[in-house]
């Protein structure tokens, strides 16, 4: 499979979009209340990505894998956000990355994560419940510093935080 990594258009914010949604689907329904996917939430995507595509913020960055055209995965880094009064334990964050499950294992997961951060000292949170995701990051250099938070709309997911 020939896998392109490109940076995307203000035009691709419908795409990544609704892919932001289906792989959430793919990866994480049987975590999710069943009406979690409502209307409002892929209006929410759609409002998202619209924002991050024609207004993005300084120092971040988003990738798009595809194929033949087809969009299958993308990647999202940037500054790390304060929490209160309080630093990150690291100044950049991977706010996301997603493939459709019929391409894990392709290798486009380790190319968007290199586009996006590099091997650059960094911080994400990821589903303690999703071993796939949290062996990646290891192989990637990341370690779980302790740090965790539920989000009330999916109870059922805990993010931990990892770091490198």
């Amino acid at each position: 499979m020939n896998v392109l990594i490109r940076a995307p258009r203000p035009v691709d914010a419908p795409t990544l979009a609704e892919l932001h949604v289906t792989t959430w689907r793919e990866a994480y329904s049987h975590l999710l209340p069943e009406d979690f996917f409502s209307t409002e939430y892929v209006q929410f995507r759609h409002r998202m990505w619209q924002q991050v595509l024609h207004q993005p913020h300084e120092g971040s960055t988003v990738r798009i894998a595809e194929s033949g055209g087809e969009p299958f995965g993308f990647a999202w880094a940037g500054p790390s956000p304060r929490d209160g009064d309080t630093d990150p334990p690291r100044a950049h964050q991977l706010y996301a990355i997603y493939l459709l499950a019929a391409h894990y294992g392709s290798g486009a997961g380790q190319a968007l994560l290199d586009e996006v951060l590099g091997t650059a000292p960094a911080m994400l949170w990821v589903a303690k419940e999703n071993p796939r995701a949290v062996a990646f990051y290891r192989r990637n250099g990341f370690h779980f510093d302790g740090a965790e938070q539920i989000d009330p709309a999916a109870p059922a997911i805990t993010d931990a935080r990892m770091v490198r």
